[in-house]
């Protein structure tokens, strides 16, 4: 991180338990090496044990990334970056609408073989990312699953996740893998209107779809992380996690950006 995103992202991070009085060993590593190293793996793609000398030891990395995952840090961080990159739009902190979309990627030989399967439409076996985002593209809610999982079994799972922490979310847009009786029940359960956006028939090659060029944009930036080009994770829930640390970079970019703007010169 430059010192202008770590200014930013400083005063987002949870207080450590021996911080705030709640007991705990203090840390032996500041948290803005950590946070360089983990965005250095996500980025590069490197192995755990390829962590270069500059950094922490890579045990004390992975048990750092490995804590922030299980206590549910790193959503916490990712969703006070993504408040403030919408503030600085003038928008809302929390959305009212939200695109969700799937992609299926390979896994690599390290993935077992019952958190994997094959896409049958795309031919690709390994795992599906299906992500739910605001009409900005930052990210809302993730869930992995294996490629054999059909958008509309994920979204039973995925769309209550989003709700449940977004008390303002009213509108979803989808594609036609969403179709069927998944409308009905996002209305009658989770109290949202699920908006398929469908492709015309006569069109052949891309087309740009309304809404729905918004989420596959943000799969574009997932894929700018060479360790999400394919899933070498073991766990399912290590790969949101990668996910999650992509998009506070991205978004750790992006406000450093906006703050360090130079004013415009006034007309003459």
């Amino acid at each position: 991180m430059s010192d202008a995103e770590w200014d930013l992202v400083r005063d987002l991070l949870p207080v450590p338990g021996w911080l705030a009085g709640r007991g705990g060993r203090p840390e032996g590593y500041c948290h803005r090496q950590m946070i360089d190293a983990v965005r250095y793996l996500v980025d590069n793609g490197i192995k755990w044990r390829a962590m270069p000398a500059d950094f922490p030891p890579w045990p004390r990395v992975y048990a750092f990334f490995a804590r922030w995952r299980d206590t549910g840090l790193v959503g916490e961080l990712h969703d006070r970056l993504r408040q403030a990159v919408r503030r600085a739009e003038g928008r809302e902190p929390e959305p009212s609408a939200a695109v969700v979309d799937s992609q299926s990627v390979k896994a690599d030989a390290t993935v077992a073989h019952d958190s994997r399967g094959f896409d049958a439409g795309k031919r690709i076996n390994g795992r599906k990312r299906h992500l739910l985002t605001d009409t900005l593209g930052l990210l809302l809610a993730v869930l992995v699953t294996p490629a054999s999982t059909t958008d509309r079994d994920a979204a039973r799972t995925l769309l209550p996740t989003g709700t449940s922490r977004l008390r303002r979310l009213a509108r979803v847009w989808a594609d036609g893998g969403y179709t069927g009786h998944l409308a009905d029940w996002t209305t009658q359960h989770l109290g949202l209107v699920l908006d398929v956006v469908r492709r015309r028939e006569d069109v052949r090659g891309f087309q740009a779809l309304p809404r729905r060029w918004v989420v596959e944009r943000s799969f574009a930036w997932l894929l700018r992380s060479r360790r999400l080009v394919r899933d070498y994770e073991r766990r399912t829930d290590t790969s949101e996690s990668v996910i999650r640390w992509s998009m506070i970079a991205l978004m750790n970019r992006r406000l450093a950006a906006q703050h360090h703007r130079p004013a415009e010169m006034p007309a003459a």
